[in-house]
């Protein structure tokens, strides 16, 4: 076993300690509302996209029913806040990726300045902060939308990507999550948030915490070696 997942193991056996006793996803965001303050439960329907991505190919939020779906919104020319943004999702969805949860889990960036980010931008902004292209897409408008189609969607996800005149935007930082539903059932504000607390809650969707199981509940070890496919 290499190291890094060693580690990983270790951070993830002391997260999923504190979620053990949870047996529904209510449950779990209790415990993730106490213990963390950057963690705000949401349960509504997702609001619908229709975007494109560097290939020029469309995309529905719609293509991903089955998934888990992280998402956030970025441009890639911002100076400060979006590229350590980025970097904390590459750190996410590295967690993930070293779990079975990788083919059930779409991360998914939306650029808020389509008329910079290029195709080009696009393709190798993924690069630049360690995106996996496997299961991670940077999504803009379609040739047929307005070009703060995508502000307006972060407007409905409840933050606002505000143009200056110098060509920057004014923003806040927040990760969604939302289930293999369609359903928007979380949101991670800033970047102060614990990664692997995101990592349980998607990991409670993927495996259908919200809903009732008549077996006993699995221990500790057991709930972490399924998480990582031990």
């Amino acid at each position: 076993m290499q190291i890094p997942l060693v580690l990983t193991l270790a951070v993830a056996l002391a997260t999923v300690a504190s979620a053990v006793s949870a047996h529904s996803l209510k449950e779990l965001e209790g415990m993730l509302g106490d213990r963390e303050k950057y963690f705000q439960a949401v349960d509504k329907a997702a609001p619908e996209f229709t975007l494109q991505d560097a290939e020029g190919r469309t995309t529905s939020l719609a293509d991903f029913r089955g998934k888990v779906v992280v998402l956030n919104f970025i441009y890639a020319s911002c100076p400060d806040i979006c590229p350590l943004h980025a970097d904390r999702i590459a750190e996410i969805q590295g967690l993930i990726n070293q779990s079975p949860m990788k083919t059930q889990v779409q991360f998914i960036s939306i650029t808020t300045d389509p008329s910079k980010d290029t195709s080009d931008v696009l393709r190798h902004y993924g690069q630049a902060h360690r995106l996996d292209s496997a299961n991670w897409l940077f999504l803009t408008t379609r040739y047929d939308q307005l070009e703060d189609a995508t502000r307006n969607l972060a407007e409905r996800f409840g933050h606002r990507f505000d143009k200056t005149p110098e060509g920057y935007q004014i923003h806040s930082i927040v990760t969604h999550v939302i289930d293999n539903q369609g359903r928007w059932r979380a949101n991670f504000h800033g970047l102060k948030f614990e990664p692997t607390n995101l990592v349980v809650f998607v990991n409670a969707l993927v495996n259908d915490a919200e809903k009732p199981h008549g077996h006993v509940s699995p221990s500790l070890w057991e709930k972490v070696k399924k998480l990582f496919g031990s």
